[in-house]
């Protein structure tokens, strides 16, 4: 495999030997099946499942049905248009899977798929261009998470994970990736918290750059060419995207580090930070059910500051019955309260009129979220969603941290900031903890915690990941054969991959 040899050093962007798009370029052209170790192709095999479950769920909702309506159905028209649909319809609800950093599936997947469905590649082919694109776009999301944006804000993922998926497919050159990640990152995607929270206009936080990114493509395959530099340069992306750049995260540890291994899977709906409460709540619903809201004195949520900060931001919009579902699923008081009743959080929790039942909102307000500070240094010692980051900028990252969460939380990650980035992912964790009690009015009292919600990376995760995706595919409605079959995608002919992704989706 021919890549220039690593930089060594903090390197700032102007003093670059090599242009990072560049070297990135070369290490992602030349990725083939067998450079790919067991343990990550099986992780992508899990995230493909895992994607063409909330890819289903979208497109059985009004807004998804819509979206088909407008652009077309995946795989009946060309390649790009099926990219930028199974995109769209994957994002909606939030139950698109995670890594350090970014929400990579909805481009790092859809993307693949669509070009692997219109070229007749077979299984291995479609696993190699889904790790690629992971790899590309956790990075260059990795290089920019210590600034104003993250999570699905962080749209240029997707120009990232789009460019590469595709362009592997079609076994583009080094020269011609880098040209068009650099023609995509030209004008990168600054999304508005209002759209996104109030809504429909979310099902474009990735239909729009992986249009982008389309286009890009299409450029460089006839000639054109973008910056090499566009990452590190002062006039370039970092420069506007990071507070703290750190363009190093782009090429650390190619081969090595691999940041498929950092991926979380979601199990239901809803927004970041709510996982662990949820999780705990269901425990809490199997040993309290059923239960009336007027027996019920408080419920309280402690949790990290990432947890609550989420929180913060949906607050506004979420006032009872009608609130707009792209803040909804953000809302911890909604989720805590809909799975405590019931026992789990649905789809139909978010998209039906039980959304609207007066019991969940009388629950809801009995929900108290506090602040618990070893969850934050949980939370800050984890790879993701930004721990990682905290360790490759070290003291630099202390401007920030005061920024994001005030004095305490930099004063919280004291520790980490003076800790060595990681040489690898083989243990990474999603530590985004959480306590849930129920204090009844006749005085009894019960608690449940965890500090990695299920399916989040941890070694419970690495261990079961296959089993819990299929459970994931199947709840969404998906069929149990096609399931028991993702982890034979690697050994799949281009008519048998055909056939399975078609299956998955009907």
């Amino acid at each position: 495999m021919s890549t220039p040899p690593p930089l060594t050093g903090p390197a700032a962007g102007r003093n670059r030997a090599v242009p990072a798009l560049e070297e990135l370029s070369h290490w992602a052209a030349a990725l083939r099946p067998g450079d790919i170790p067991d343990r990550v192709h099986a992780l992508a095999a899990s995230q493909l499942l895992s994607q063409l479950a909330s890819i289903r769920a979208g497109a059985a909702q009004p807004q998804g049905r819509r979206m088909i309506g407008a652009f077309g159905a995946p795989f009946r028209g060309d390649a790009r248009t099926s990219a930028c649909v199974l995109a769209g319809l994957g994002s909606w609800l939030n139950l698109d899977d995670t890594a350090y950093a970014g929400h990579l599936s909805n481009s790092t997947v859809a993307v693949p798929l669509a070009y692997a469905h219109s070229l007749g590649l077979d299984g291995a082919a479609l696993l190699t261009a889904v790790v690629t694109a992971n790899e590309c776009a956790a990075r260059i999301t990795a290089a920019a998470t210590l600034g104003p944006l993250r999570g699905h804000s962080a749209v240029h993922t997707h120009l990232a994970g789009a460019v590469s998926g595709r362009m592997h497919c079609e076994g583009a050159g080094p020269a011609e990736l880098t040209s068009a990640l650099g023609l995509a990152f030209a004008m990168p995607n600054w999304p508005l918290l209002r759209a996104f929270l109030a809504g429909d206009a979310r099902l474009f936080n990735t239909f729009t750059p992986v249009r982008t990114a389309m286009d890009a493509c299409d450029a460089a395959r006839a000639g054109l060419q973008g910056p090499s530099d566009i990452l590190e340069h002062p006039d370039g992306f970092l420069g506007r995207f990071a507070t703290v750049p750190l363009p190093e995260a782009v090429t650390e540890g190619l081969g090595e580090r691999w940041h498929t291994e950092t991926l979380s899977f979601k199990m239901h709906p809803g927004g970041p930070g709510i996982d662990a409460a949820v999780d705990c709540a269901a425990e809490l619903h199997r040993e309290l059910a059923p239960l009336d809201p007027d027996d019920i004195a408080e419920i309280v949520v402690e949790a990290s500051f990432y947890t609550l900060a989420v929180g913060r931001k949906a607050e506004p919009y979420v006032d009872g019955p009608g609130a707009p579902l792209g803040a909804l699923v953000l809302h911890v008081p909604y989720t805590v309260a809909t799975t405590l009743l019931t026992g789990r959080l649905t789809v139909e929790d978010f998209t039906t009129s039980r959304r609207d039942e007066p019991l969940r909102w009388r629950t809801a307000r009995r929900v108290r979220l506090v602040h618990e500070a070893e969850m934050t240094r949980a939370l800050l010692a984890s790879e993701a969603p930004f721990g990682e980051a905290l360790r490759q900028a070290g003291a630099a990252a202390k401007q920030w941290l005061r920024d994001f969460g005030g004095p305490e939380l930099a004063e919280l990650a004291d520790e980490v900031l003076r800790q060595s980035p990681r040489r690898d992912f083989t243990e990474a964790c999603k530590a985004t903890g959480a306590r849930v009690t129920v204090r009844l009015a006749g005085g009894r009292t019960a608690s449940r915690s965890r500090m990695t919600p299920l399916a989040a990376a941890g070694p419970d995760t690495r261990a079961h990941h296959a089993e819990l995706v299929r459970e994931k595919f199947i709840g969404l409605g998906g069929d149990e054969r096609v399931a028991a079959d993702a982890e034979q995608v690697r050994d799949m002919s281009a008519d048998e991959l055909r056939a399975w992704v078609e299956a998955a989706l009907r």
